[in-house]
């Protein structure tokens, strides 16, 4: 349950700018989620935005409170104590908070790798292939975004986050080593 969370800040930094900084100590907090096995930590950012795009310069973390105590038993914030400040007690929601889905989206962005998954699935030759996906079918998408390496595989990408409609009532679920469900809802405040 998503009763209490801390909010993790980023501080001004001469040298990095507010987005490279939130990459990193998103990293540092998606491999403490892979190490910790956990299914019932979230991720919020309170400075979302869509226009103009970003997310904030704060990392707000949700969890019980055993579970937040247990992240912030391990070193997860090492190498980032210049960089940021933590809320030193972990606040209950609050009553009012409204209730979200925060998700990643994936762009279908890469023409080239949509036409060899058809020549692969449909037995179609690069020119058939190619009819049916043109180079004008790469989606873009105007969302916040992290970029991101992940822990299990390595691979880089960008992780697009979108937030979606306020929900009448909080939906339970768990939460992936993203902090991030396809299901579940988080406190918005």
């Amino acid at each position: 349950m998503l009763t209490h969370y801390l909010d993790v800040h980023l501080l001004p930094d001469p040298e990095f700018a507010p987005h490279h900084l939130l990459t990193a100590l998103y990293a540092k907090l998606h491999r403490a989620l892979v190490q910790l096995q956990s299914q019932g930590l979230a991720v919020g950012f309170p400075g979302y935005s869509d226009r103009p795009l970003g997310l904030g310069q704060t990392l707000r973390v949700f969890g019980s409170p055993d579970a937040l105590a247990q992240l912030m038993a391990s070193p997860w914030l090492k190498g980032m104590a210049d960089h940021v400040t933590v809320d030193p007690v972990l606040a209950p929601v609050p009553v009012s908070a409204e209730h979200r889905r925060l998700s990643r989206v994936q762009a279908k962005s890469n023409p080239e790798r949509l036409r060899r998954r058809q020549m692969k699935r449909h037995g179609l030759t690069p020119e058939q292939a190619r009819e049916r996906v043109p180079d004008s079918a790469a989606e873009t998408l105007s969302l916040p975004f992290l970029s991101v390496q992940s822990a299990s595989t390595g691979q880089r990408f960008l992780m697009f986050l979108r937030l979606g409609p306020v929900q009448a009532d909080p939906v339970h679920g768990d939460f992936n080593a993203y902090g991030l469900s396809t299901t579940a809802t988080t406190p918005w405040f």
